[in-house]
C-alpha cells in the first residue's frame, strides 16, 4: 500500500496538482509566438550558437553557498562545464571566474562566463564580461543586448540604441532590438519615434498584438490617450486570452473612468481562468473604488515588458536558457516584476533547483496579488528540500494569518501527509472541506488527498468515502487525474480482498486512461495475483517494470509472480533488485527475508463473479 501513497503524494506538493498553480505560468504572448520566432529572435543576439547550446541554464544566486575552486584552470573548467551541463548555474559562475583569473584573455572562456554569469543574475560581472567580449567581438548580439538593457536602466538611451542597433541588426522581424529601441526612444521623450520603431514590427498575427500592445503601453505612458485606447484595444481585440494584454487594457478602461468596462474585461477573462490571483485583485479593487495604476509606468517597465514576454514564452516551450536569460534582465530593469519573479521560479523549479525558486519566490513584494500563492509554494518547495517542519512551521503560520484560505489548509495538509503524520493531515483536511461547503469538480483533488491521509492512518471507512467522492468529482476531461484515483481505490479493494469484481473494472479503467503509467499496470497486475492467477500477473508485472524498471515495488511484486510460476532465479533476481533501488523501511525487512527463505505460501482472494474470467477470455 505504501507506494499507492507515494504514486498519490507525488504530484501533492508539486506543481500539477496545486489548485491554483495557473499562478506561475503567467501566459505573455500570442501562441503564434513559438518556438520559430523565439529562435529568430535569440540568432540575432547569440553571436555563438555553439557556445550557446552548451551554456548551462541559469538560476538565482544562492545566498550563501560554500566553494572550493579547483587547483588549476583545467580542473576550473572542466568543474564549470560539468556544473553547466547540471544546469547549477551558481557552480558554472563560479568555476568560470576562478578560471578566468587564470586565463582572462581565452574567448570562449570568455564567453562561457558571460553566458553563466548573465543566467546567474551576476549582472556586474555579466556587463563587464559583456564590455570584454564586445571589444574582442564587435558582432556578439548577445554581449550587445546585455549592454544595451544596462545603459536603459541608467537612462542612457542614445547609448542603449546604438548596442540594440547591433545586437539585432536592425531587422523589423526582430522582437527584442525593435521593441527595446522603441522603448529607449521613449525613454528620451519622442514618442512619436517609439510607436513607429514598433510599427516596423509586420508579418505574422502574433507580431501584429505584440505590437500593438506595447505600442498602446508607449501611447499611455507619454499621454496620447486616443492612440493607446486605439492601440490596446487592437491588441485585447486580437487575444483575450492573454494575462497581461486584458490587465493592460482592463486597467486602461478603469483609469478612463469606465469602471464597467473595465469589469467586463476581467470577467471575461476570468470565465476562461477562475479564481485568478491578478484577476481577483482587479476586480475587488474596482467593486471598492480604488485606482488601478498603469501597467508601465516608465521606459525601464516597459522594457522589462519586452524581455518578460520573451522569458515567459520560452519558459513555456522548454528553452530554459534563453528564458532564465531574458527574464534575468526583465528583472534588472524591474527588480519588483512580480510575474517575471514568478516565472523564472517557476522555471527553476522545474529543473530541480528548489532551494533558489523558494529564494525568488521570497523576493515577490508582499503587496502583489500573486504573494499569497507564492507564500504556498515556498512551503512546499522547503518540504521537497527535506526541510518538512520549518515547512509546517511556515504554513501553520500562514494558516494563523489566512484561516479561510482553502490552498494553505491544503498545502499544510500536503506537507503533514509527506511527512507521515496522516491522521494530522486528515484532520486539517477536513478544515478545509467544511470551508469549501458544497463540493464542486474543483475540490476533487482535496478529497482524494483526504482519502490517501485516512487510508495510511488505517481508517478504511473514511478513507473509501473519500475516495468515492474524489472519483465522483473527478472531471473526465482530466485523465491522469481520474485514473490515479481508479487507481488507489481499486488497488486499496484488491489488496484487501473486497468488491474484487469492481476493483478489476476499476483498475482496467485506469489502464485504458492511462496505459504507459507503469505503477497502474502493476496494480491490475498485482490483483491478477492476488486472485491465484499468476500467469496473467506475470504478464501485467513484466509489462510494469518494462514501463518503471527502477521502481521497488513493481519489482518485488514480480519477484513474487515469479515464484508463484516456478520461475525462483528470476524472482531472487528481482527481489534483489528492489531491495537495491531504495524500498521502503517496511518493505525492506520483507524482500530481506524472502531473498532469505523464498516465499510463504499464501491463499489466494476469491473472485466474486466472472468478470475477470470474461475480461480475459476465460
Amino acid at each position: 500500500m505504501v507506494r499507492r501513497f507515494r504514486a498519490a503524494f507525488k504530484n501533492s506538493t508539486g506543481a500539477d496538482l496545486w489548485s491554483s498553480r495557473d499562478v506561475p505560468i503567467f501566459k505573455m504572448l500570442p501562441a503564434g509566438l513559438g518556438r520559430p520566432a523565439l529562435a529568430l529572435t535569440l540568432a540575432c543576439l547569440i553571436a555563438s550558437p555553439s557556445v550557446a547550446a552548451r551554456s548551462p541554464a541559469g538560476s538565482p544566486a544562492p545566498t550563501a553557498r560554500a566553494f572550493n575552486p579547483a587547483e588549476s584552470l583545467e580542473g576550473n573548467y572542466l568543474a564549470a562545464y560539468i556544473a553547466g551541463a547540471s544546469r547549477d548555474t551558481a557552480a558554472a559562475a563560479a568555476f568560470y571566474r576562478e578560471a578566468l583569473k587564470d586565463d582572462p584573455k581565452n574567448p570562449e572562456l570568455l564567453e562561457r562566463a558571460f553566458v553563466s554569469f548573465l543566467a546567474d543574475g551576476a549582472m556586474p560581472e555579466a556587463f563587464r564580461a559583456a564590455e570584454r567580449l564586445t571589444a574582442q567581438d564587435p558582432a556578439n548580439g548577445l554581449a550587445h543586448l546585455a549592454l544595451g538593457v544596462r545603459d536603459l536602466k541608467n537612462r542612457q538611451y542614445v547609448q542603449a540604441r546604438s548596442h540594440f542597433s547591433r545586437g539585432g541588426k536592425g531587422r523589423a522581424a526582430d522582437l527584442t532590438a525593435t521593441l527595446l529601441t522603441a522603448w529607449a526612444l521613449a525613454g528620451a521623450g519622442d514618442g512619436k519615434r517609439a510607436i513607429e520603431t514598433a510599427d516596423r514590427l509586420k508579418g505574422e498575427r502574433a507580431y501584429s498584438v505584440f505590437r500593438d500592445y506595447h505600442a498602446g503601453l508607449m501611447a499611455d505612458l507619454i499621454g496620447n490617450a486616443p492612440e493607446a485606447e486605439r492601440r490596446l484595444k487592437a491588441a485585447y481585440d486580437g487575444d483575450k486570452n492573454t494575462l497581461r494584454i486584458v490587465d493592460a487594457y482592463g486597467r486602461f478602461e478603469a483609469r478612463r473612468g469606465r469602471a464597467e468596462a473595465a469589469t467586463a474585461v476581467y470577467k471575461t477573462y476570468e470565465d476562461l481562468a477562475p479564481r485568478h490571483p491578478v484577476v481577483r485583485d482587479a476586480l475587488e479593487k474596482l467593486r471598492s473604488g480604488k485606482l488601478l495604476g498603469p501597467l508601465v509606468a516608465s521606459p525601464q517597465e516597459g522594457a522589462s515588458e519586452v524581455l518578460y514576454g520573451l522569458g515567459a514564452a520560452g519558459g513555456q516551450q522548454g528553452d530554459e536558457l534563453p528564458a532564465i536569460v531574458y527574464l534575468r534582465l526583465a528583472l534588472y530593469l524591474n527588480p519588483e516584476h512580480a510575474l517575471a519573479l514568478v516565472t523564472l521560479a517557476d522555471v527553476l523549479e522545474r529543473l530541480k533547483q528548489t532551494e533558489r525558486a523558494v529564494e525568488v519566490y521570497n523576493r515577490i513584494p508582499e503587496n502583489s496579488p500573486v504573494r499569497p500563492s507564492a507564500d504556498i509554494q515556498i512551503g512546499l518547495g522547503l518540504e521537497q528540500l527535506g526541510r518538512g517542519e520549518e515547512a509546517v512551521k511556515h504554513l501553520e503560520a500562514l494558516m494563523q494569518k489566512r484561516p479561510d484560505d482553502v490552498e494553505v489548509i491544503t498545502a499544510l495538509g500536503n506537507v503533514l501527509r509527506a511527512r507521515k503524520r496522516y491522521a494530522e493531515a486528515a484532520e486539517v483536511y477536513t478544515k478545509a472541506v467544511e470551508k469549501i461547503g458544497e463540493p464542486n469538480k474543483s475540490n476533487w483533488t482535496l478529497f482524494y488527498f483526504r482519502g490517501t491521509a485516512y487510508e495510511r492512518a488505517k481508517q478504511w471507512p473514511k478513507a473509501e468515502a473519500d475516495l468515492k467522492k474524489a472519483l465522483e468529482l473527478v472531471p473526465d476531461n482530466q485523465p491522469n487525474g481520474k485514473s490515479q484515483v481508479l487507481n488507489y481505490l481499486g488497488y486499496s479493494w484488491v489488496d484487501m480482498g473486497i468488491n474484487i469484481d469492481e476493483a478489476f473494472k476499476l483498475l482496467q479503467r485506469a489502464v485504458d486512461l492511462n496505459p504507459r503509467d507503469g505503477m497502474i499496470i502493476d496494480s491490475l497486475g498485482w490483483g491478477y495475483y492476488r486472485l491465484g492467477r499468476y500467469d496473467d500477473a506475470v504478464r501485467e508485472l513484466e509489462k510494469a517494470v518494462e514501463l518503471k524498471p527502477g521502481d521497488p515495488v513493481i519489482n518485488d511484486h514480480l519477484g513474487d509472480a515469479y515464484w508463484k510460476v516456478g520461475r525462483k532465479l528470476e524472482a531472487r533476481f528481482q527481489w534483489q533488485h528492489a531491495k537495491d533501488s531504495n524500498p521502503e523501511p517496511e518493505d525492506l525487512e520483507k524482500i530481506k527475508v524472502k531473498l532469505e527463505k523464498g516465499l510463504e505460501e499464501e491463499k489466494p482472494a476469491a473472485a466474486e463473479g466472472a468478470w475477470v474470467e470474461e475480461k480475459n477470455g476465460g
